[in-house]
């Protein structure tokens, strides 16, 4: 029934600054706009294998009761290679680290505070061995 995933949805404070951090410190791409009065109000950022990040203008703080995104993750080739690239555009990320799935990740957030993992996966990784992660 489903086919995958299509695209999340994150609200950003400052687009022209979660534009640069996503296409110029990750090097996505942004794939299209979204116009309301000859205003840019939101794009679209290829996230590979036709799955988006979908990014709105947020007005404010997050609206009470509304739904929380606690992070999102987006794999990655080689880990020790984006972690020097991220660090070298002047952006923190933390240092990698093995995860309980048996895959390396590493975490940064964007302008607006989204909490994102980047993840390598290994030929152990539960994601392709169906194991179980086994949590201390």
């Amino acid at each position: 029934m489903i086919k995958q995933l299509a695209h999340i949805n994150i609200g950003a404070f400052d687009l022209g600054a979660c534009e640069d951090f996503y296409c110029s410190v990750l090097g996505m791409e942004k794939t299209f706009e979204f116009v309301r009065d000859g205003q840019v109000i939101g794009f679209y950022l290829g996230a590979g294998n036709e799955t988006f990040i979908e990014v709105f203008l947020q007005h404010g703080g997050a609206a009470e009761g509304s739904a929380l995104l606690r992070h999102f993750c987006l794999e990655v080739e080689d880990i020790d290679a984006v972690i020097a690239a991220v660090r070298a555009k002047g952006w923190e990320i933390s240092d990698k680290s093995w995860g309980a799935d048996r895959a390396w990740q590493a975490w940064t957030k964007d302008p607006s505070g989204v909490s994102i993992e980047l993840m390598q996966y290994t030929a152990e990784s539960s994601q392709h061995t169906g194991a179980a992660c086994i949590l201390d």
